[in-house]
């Protein structure tokens, strides 16, 4: 028995000893692990925050890159005149950008889902806030709100409401 109880202590103490080891060892270890420096960490920062920087740039750029291809077009509505026949309308459209384009088609009708093709002849708009007009004749009645839409060559579009006078 004391042979079996030396052997169960003997085994006690050889666990706590490796235990032991493992701390020490554990916390040599932690110990001996040093952090980045401030001017180090300061840096990487610095660089992360450069390269964000440069990716919004590039996003930001893409984007506006479209939006500002088209800006050379800037359309209007200026005026529309329902005729007291009840048949003709005229529209006006003008263009406030810095390029010209040419109004190739006229939409018009009493929802923006169903409008109806106006026969137009092509109208250029000149840059610079010049207004043009298109006279067609179109069916109207007294009161109803009307939609209308304008395209161009270049495939902009410019669509808008009016509701026709209540009364002559």
């Amino acid at each position: 028995m004391q042979i079996e109880g030396s052997y169960v202590l003997s085994n006690k103490t050889n666990s706590f000893l490796r235990q032991q080891k493992v701390n020490n060892l554990m916390h040599k270890l932690f110990k001996s692990k040093k952090a980045i420096s401030p001017i180090l960490a300061t840096l990487l920062l610095v660089v992360i925050a450069v390269a964000a920087v440069v990716a919004v740039y590039a996003w930001v750029m893409t984007y506006t890159g479209h939006l500002t291809g088209q800006a050379g077009v800037v359309l209007f509505e200026s005026n529309v005149n329902f005729y007291e026949n009840g048949s003709t309308i005229d529209v006006d459209v003008g263009n406030s950008g810095t390029s010209s384009t040419t109004m190739i088609q006229l939409y018009i009708g009493t929802s923006s889902a169903s409008m109806e093709s106006q026969t137009i002849t092509p109208i250029t708009l000149a840059p610079g806030g010049n207004i043009q007009r298109i006279t067609v004749s179109y069916s109207w009645q007294l009161g109803v709100i009307y939609y209308f839409k304008v395209v161009t060559s270049s495939g902009q579009s410019l669509p808008w409401s009016t509701q026709a006078p209540a009364s002559y």
